[in-house]
């Protein structure tokens, strides 16, 4: 018999994937309100203050101190930096970014220290011609100084951490093959559509016109909007946020319900952070995202979607957004984010590592993408080739040495291909609406502006249907925690054969078994390890959809690894309570993947990995070991270029299909890159 060695390195040798060890200790996932805070004083010492891109940013500015002389005329001179500040300025700010001057004040997001008042910190800026433009929860500000000053800046002991103030830019027969429509009479008196359940949509907005939002009884879904960008839109001039939300809660009365959302009677609270070019901050994100969690109970917000993202660059720990997305699950919001369309390179290969940030957070439910083929049956689904694979890749450089986070990501998939939701007639502004840019995209014989669609595809679009699904889940039962709600789409899910867990997470969205289960769990949560979490039995593990049978996949990710075992919803686990998440349950000690001790029940078992799934109507604890969970833990480089089993190679350096490298600071719209999806069939317009 094989030693668990030798089996581990036959196994990393028939994947090819080459392991540049780290020396630095593995660390475990941050515990809830996590970040900077909750380093011990050594690693905090050690860690570097700026982000990853501003390093690399500063140290270009060193190769290059000066600008070469230019013959251009004054006047010449003038129009190209007028130019050039309409093109990186967004929401009134300059941005770094190498095309912007270092002596030029640009918009910064610092973190303070576990010490630091922040009350002086406008008389330290004043004095390199900076201020504060934003305060934000959590000890973060928004600052604008020169470039030039930052490292001068970051000496000052309040300083804890400096980001970029990075780019942020956007990332739809869907009743039918999530399962959704099995659901809706499920509960005796009430029907199952979202009602009463505020989604708040923080996007491009939303064109509350369009006859998709427009309920039976004449009300619309739109219940609050806000905008974030500066520029006062009441509408959406981008045209993604009206795409987006009328997937989660698209009409039953247009066209016969046939673009009918996940949860139609949900209310919608649209704000807007992205401008008419679809491009927005991480400052405007955030501030959003605050502003949804003091206004909560205002407006029942339950489910906050992200159908946007930058390329991750900071490990989890520090980034800005990933901190703000874990204020908002510690406040009982369930956080659900694209994960990207970073899965190929412009040939068309398959590309490891590319989850964006905030997915890579481990407290939200990060979404990729399925490609469903227009079928309501779910045997002929794939994963979409531009979803974003994990394992996540930010870092901190401890010693000089990368760390990286490497989680297991996306934690599932959904309809993500061709979906044909609401086409916005929002015009404000003029802008770069997706209509214009893309009108091969409307479909339909509609003449009415308000009654037209178009296609978009993406993991934005995916993201908005698990949105929906949550939606129902917490109708069924409003008790639920952010927490719960993630394991019990993970263990329902269906696993996708011929994908591994980095392409799939723990599988495709599987609403009737996600409700079906949520509203069994006891209305008042237990509290005590392994108590009876429901009020029943556990329904049969195994859905049936459009004529075809699937089991589900019965696990649950963790960070390196994932729980499995009907024990994981028999029981009550300590990492479903409020303000932990569920990569709490599993730890690295000893030189292995383990469970930690109170946090799950004893019937729970623990597999260390991420898997690949080689047949149908498997389970996920049926997978095959790709890259064990220890590895991933120990923060290695899985080499740039390096060629994996399915002749993949790893993002980190590469070129991504738009053209730009993870290290380009800009957010990408979700739909930008691969607006008109893969080339196969979709949704049939009639």
């Amino acid at each position: 018999m094989l030693s668990t060695c030798s089996l581990k390195k036959r196994l990393s040798l028939s994947l090819a994937i080459l392991l540049a060890m780290s020396t630095v200790p593995a660390h475990g996932g941050r515990r809830a309100g996590g970040g900077l805070r909750n380093r011990d004083s050594e690693a905090k010492q050690q860690v570097q203050k700026f982000a990853p891109d501003l390093e690399e940013l500063l140290a270009l500015d060193d190769e290059r101190p000066g600008r070469p002389p230019t013959a251009k005329t004054l006047a010449e001179r003038r129009h190209e930096k007028l130019e050039r500040g309409a093109r990186l300025r967004v929401g009134g700010r300059l941005l770094p970014s190498p095309e912007v001057r270092a002596e030029e004040n640009q918009s910064f997001i610092v973190q303070l220290n576990d010490t630091a008042s922040g009350s002086a910190m406008n008389a330290k800026l004043a004095a390199f011609g900076g201020q504060v433009t934003r305060k934000m929860g959590g000890g973060l500000f928004t600052i604008e100084v020169p470039r030039t000053a930052i490292r001068q800046l970051a000496a000052d002991g309040e300083i804890g951490y400096v980001s970029p103030d990075r780019p942020v830019a956007a990332a739809g027969h869907l009743e039918s093959t999530t399962g959704a429509s099995l659901v809706r009479n499920l509960v005796s008196g009430t029907t199952l559509n979202g009602a009463n359940i505020g989604v708040a949509v923080i996007d491009s907005g939303m064109d509350q016109f369009h006859s998709l939002f427009k309920q039976p009884s004449g009300l619309t879904n739109l219940q609050v909007r806000q905008d974030f960008t500066g520029k006062n839109f009441f509408d959406d001039p981008y045209g993604h946020g009206t795409h987006v939300s009328s997937i989660i809660v698209g009409s039953p009365s247009l066209r016969s319900g046939n673009y009918t959302g996940i949860a139609p009677s949900a209310r919608i609270i649209s704000l807007g952070v992205l401008d008419d070019q679809g491009y927005g901050t991480a400052s405007n994100v955030i501030t959003a995202i605050d502003w949804c969690i003091n206004n909560k109970s205002n407006f029942n917000i339950r489910i906050l979607n992200l159908s946007l993202g930058t390329p991750a660059k900071d490990s989890y720990k520090n980034d800005p957004l990933c901190q703000a997305v874990r204020r908002a699950y510690n406040a009982g919001i369930v956080v659900v984010v694209a994960a990207g369309n970073n899965g190929k390179d412009s040939s068309g290969r398959k590309i490891y590592g590319g989850i964006n940030s905030p997915g890579i957070e481990p407290s939200a439910i990060t979404v990729g993408a399925a490609n469903t083929y227009g079928t309501d049956a779910r045997s002929d689904d794939v994963i979409a080739s531009y979803s974003s694979r994990g394992p996540t890749r930010g870092y901190v450089t401890v010693n000089g040495q990368k760390k990286y986070d490497n989680l297991i990501k996306p934690d599932l998939v959904a309809p993500g291909n061709k979906i044909i939701a609401a086409c916005s007639n929002g015009k404000t502004g003029g802008g770069n609406n997706i209509e214009i840019n893309y009108p091969a995209l409307k479909t339909g014989t509609a003449s009415t502006a308000a009654d037209q669609v178009m296609y978009q595809s993406g993991t934005s679009m995916a993201t908005p249907v698990v949105s929906g699904a949550v939606a129902l889940m917490l109708q069924a039962n409003p008790n639920l925690t952010p927490s719960l709600v993630k394991a019990i789409l993970m263990y329902t899910a269906q696993p996708l054969n011929g994908f591994n867990m980095f392409e799939q997470g723990a599988g495709e969205l599987n609403v009737d078994g996600a409700v079906r289960t949520a509203r069994l769990v006891k209305t008042t949560l237990p509290t005590t390890v392994g108590s009876a979490l429901l009020t029943s039995s556990l329904p049969s593990q195994q859905s049936t959809i459009a004529g075809y049978t699937f089991r589900w996949g019965q696990g649950a990710i963790t960070n390196w690894g994932f729980l499995y075992g009907s024990d994981l919803m028999k029981y009550w686990q300590s990492v479903y309570g409020s303000g932990v998440v569920l990569a709490d349950a599993t730890v690295v000690s000893g030189g292995s993947l383990v469970k930690v001790s109170g946090r799950t029940s004893s019937g729970v078992s623990l597999k260390s990995g991420a898997v690949s799934i080689s047949g149908s109507g498997v389970v996920l604890a049926d997978g095959v070991v790709m890259a064990d969970g220890v590895m991933l833990s120990d923060g290695v480089m899985l080499a740039d270029g390096v060629v994996m089993a399915d002749g993949v190679m790893l993002a980190d350096g590469v070129v991504l299909a738009d053209g730009t490298t993870r290290a380009d600071t800009s957010l990408r719209s979700s739909s930008n890159g691969v607006v008109t999806g893969d080339n196969t069939s979709g949704m049939t317009a009639p």
